[in-house]
């Protein structure tokens, strides 16, 4: 096959620092690769929007088009539609000047666009998008510092809007004015999956408002004070599981039922003793939690529904989210060395399966990723238990003083 010939049958293309900086003689783009669906021609001296069109004309079938890193300057007014980008789904402008007013001239050429990438553009939010963006179900306005709560409600009705990416825009708090306590916003009707690592959120109050959105199934939430500023970081989550009601995945980690019931449960116990304070009762009708108590838990009362009113036997237990870590007391046995003897090692029930495994490979002089950890538990005498998630702490898998930790290699 002749090489015009391989070129022809191209789907992908990469030109990613080519110095590209135009669409070269007219038709040759066309004739020489008229299959390409997606091209990536980012960090190169591409300097127009019309530089832009002139490639993206001669490429009929373009599905998604990588300009990150070109300083481009876009039209400064409404353009006359071409149908140049009519087949295009995925549009990435990371670092390209682009401003939010630039952004909504040029969306009428993109009539099916579903994932647009706008981070690192200093874009402030100025006007609501009515007539475009309307196919749009993944946005990411990462890295733009100047987007603050009330410019995202600017953004709340896109209809088929399904994924938002919030990371490192400085974001604090959030509140959905439209929905009462424990009720569902009209904002944001699609978005599954929200993030919005890297801010200032340091706030509980900010995790009750998510639970208003009502699609919402994911939740990315890293590196903010809220979830790095406290050693028992598994508390953090169970809170975040036990606050928001659908949430089926958070941190990219899987939520199982079993989970979510321990969440629930420890919630209502570690804040049951404030809610009776407040006015709860377990008696139905003398059951009036104040307003201030129902703004901080507004889903405490849901789960005395499904579960219940805690009992006060219950409320005496130490709860996890009030003490400082309980050290269990636990044998070591190392199955495949039998000359070693069973030694007893105290550990903290909030340390993560992860943390135990770093500190037997420095004991061992084993890499992490080779150790191996189960146990067998006194009450199940002849039964190992697999601790496989590296995320859960001890406390997790009901490990209890005396059980033996079982460490291969």
């Amino acid at each position: 096959m002749t090489w015009m010939g391989q070129l022809s049958r191209l789907r992908d293309i990469s030109l990613s620092k080519c110095a590209v900086c135009g669409a070269g003689e007219k038709g040759r783009i066309a004739e020489a690769c008229p299959n390409i669906r997606e091209v990536d021609l980012s960090q190169n001296l591409l300097s127009s929007w019309d530089e832009v069109t002139q490639i993206a004309g001669e490429l009929a079938l373009l599905e998604a088009l990588n300009l990150s890193e070109n300083k481009l300057q876009f039209p400064s007014d409404s353009l006359s539609l071409t149908g140049t980008f009519s087949t295009l789904k995925v549009l990435v402008l990371n670092q390209t000047g682009i401003t939010w007013a630039e952004v909504l001239w040029c969306a009428p050429e993109w009539p099916v666009l579903q994932e647009l990438y706008l981070a690192s553009n200093g874009i402030s939010i100025s006007e609501r998008p009515t007539d475009v963006l309307q196919t749009v179900k993944l946005l990411d306005l990462s890295s733009n510092p100047n987007i603050n709560e009330n410019q995202l409600f600017l953004i709340a009705y896109l209809p088929r809007l399904e994924q938002l990416i919030l990371s490192n825009i400085g974001l604090s708090s959030l509140h959905f004015p439209d929905a009462e306590i424990g009720g569902k916003t009209s904002m944001f009707p699609a978005l599954q999956y929200l993030v919005v690592n890297d801010n200032q959120i340091s706030q509980w109050a900010f995790i009750n408002e998510l639970d208003k959105l009502q699609s919402l199934h994911a939740l990315s939430c890293i590196r903010n004070p809220l979830t790095e500023g406290s050693k028992e970081a598994q508390n953090t989550r169970q809170l975040i599981i036990a606050k928001i009601a659908q949430l089926k995945s958070l941190n990219k980690c899987q939520i199982f039922p079993e989970e979510r019931r321990g969440a629930e449960l420890d919630y209502q116990k570690a804040f049951g003793n404030e809610w009776k304070k407040a006015g709860g009762h377990q008696d139905p009708d003398r059951n009036r939690p104040n307003e201030e108590f129902l703004a901080a838990h507004p889903r405490f009362q849901l789960l005395c529904d499904k579960y219940g009113t805690p009992e006060d036997g219950e409320l005496k237990v130490q709860q996890p989210f009030m003490l400082k870590n309980q050290l269990l007391t636990l044998k070591i046995k190392y199955p495949s060395q039998l000359d070693q003897q069973v030694l007893e090692k105290r550990l903290p029930d909030s340390m993560t399966v992860q943390k135990v495994k770093g500190l037997f490979s420095r004991l061992l002089k084993v890499p992490v990723s080779d150790i191996l950890l189960s146990y067998e538990s006194l009450k199940m005498p002849g039964r190992e238990i697999e601790l496989q998630n590296d995320l859960k702490p001890l406390q997790f898998y009901s490990m209890e003083n005396g059980d033996c930790l079982l460490v291969r290699w």
